[in-house]
């Protein structure tokens, strides 16, 4: 029996589904990606707690994917564990009139509803970031002039040996596209969220105006991970990379959006290598014809 045969029978001792080889490209919003060596749906902290300290035991590496939309999944897929987190782990639990928990797999569409049915204001921001809590607290995502790091009271994580921990919202070194958690190897489960009251239906309206900016500005009909690049100190990356003339310049099934030259697209069949072709090929010129060395935003699973 090997390690992850193993792994597979802890998953079902534990009543957690689970499955082998499980495509990458389906848990993308890139729907890009080879296999994973086996998935698992944890639905609550003891399920992770209990996974985490298996696959410590058995030498095998594991990550939480959250919804997915920041990621470029190799194409040869994933010799770790792909965990989900569902039932409980992404819920919402109303603390008080302004705060509420809410688990790490719970949507950013799904939390922004919850506010805004609460008539708590401090999340507009989010709303149409095709992501998970998780995935927003561990890269402190932000638009608009918003950031989680406005409305995070704390965070609850997994540590590397299984146990259970949470970090105050002044522990958390909160920056620009960062979080503690991109050092400390933790695994977020779930966060509190601190709002304020006020009128739904600005709370609404203003929820109706980030949206309708993003259908605008953004490439929504095409899969993708968002924007491919940090912000550079100074300027933007989507005018330098337009100012280069690399708007609509393809590589396989990967293209610069016509649209918005910040985003990479998959125009249909984009490899993982494709993508990570037209990144290079991007900071290449952009960095000859203008000095600005672009960072990627986007985290490469390999």
């Amino acid at each position: 029996m090997n390690k992850y045969e193993k792994l597979f029978n802890i998953c079902n001792e534990l009543g957690v589904k689970a499955k082998y080889d499980v495509p990458l490209s389906s848990l993308t919003t890139f729907k890009i990606g080879g296999n994973a060596a086996l998935y698992a749906e944890a639905e609550n902290s003891s399920h992770v707690s209990k996974l985490v300290r298996a696959c410590k035991e058995l030498g095998i590496k594991y990550i939480v994917l959250g919804k997915g939309s920041n990621i470029i999944a190799n194409d040869d897929g994933l010799d770790m564990l792909v965990i989900r987190l569902t039932g409980d782990l992404a819920r919402v639990t109303r603390l008080d009139n302004t705060t509420f928990h809410c688990g790490a797999g719970l949507s950013l569409a799904g939390l922004c509803r919850e506010a805004e049915n609460s008539s708590l204001t401090g999340l507009e921001f989010a709303w149409g970031i095709p992501g998970s809590v998780g995935g927003a607290v561990f890269m402190n995502a932000g638009a608009y002039g918003g950031e989680m790091k406005n409305v995070v009271y704390s965070v609850t994580h997994i540590d590397k040996d299984g146990k259970i921990g949470t970090i105050k919202s002044n522990d958390l070194d909160f920056g620009y596209r960062h979080s503690v958690y991109k050092e400390n190897g933790f695994t977020i489960i779930g966060a509190t969220f601190k709002l304020k009251l006020d009128n739904r239906t600005e709370i609404r309206n203003r929820m109706d105006d980030f949206m309708s900016r993003r259908k605008d500005k953004q490439p929504l009909e095409f899969p993708s991970a968002g924007s491919v690049f940090r912000r550079p100190e100074g300027n933007y990356a989507g005018a330098l990379i337009e100012k280069c003339g690399l708007k609509g310049k393809t590589i396989g099934g990967a293209q610069v959006s016509p649209k918005h030259a910040g985003f990479i697209v998959n125009i249909g069949g984009a490899t993982a290598a494709d993508v990570k072709n037209l990144i290079k090929y991007i900071q290449t010129t952009v960095k000859n014809e203008t000095g600005y060395d672009l960072q990627r935003e986007v985290i490469y699973l390999d």
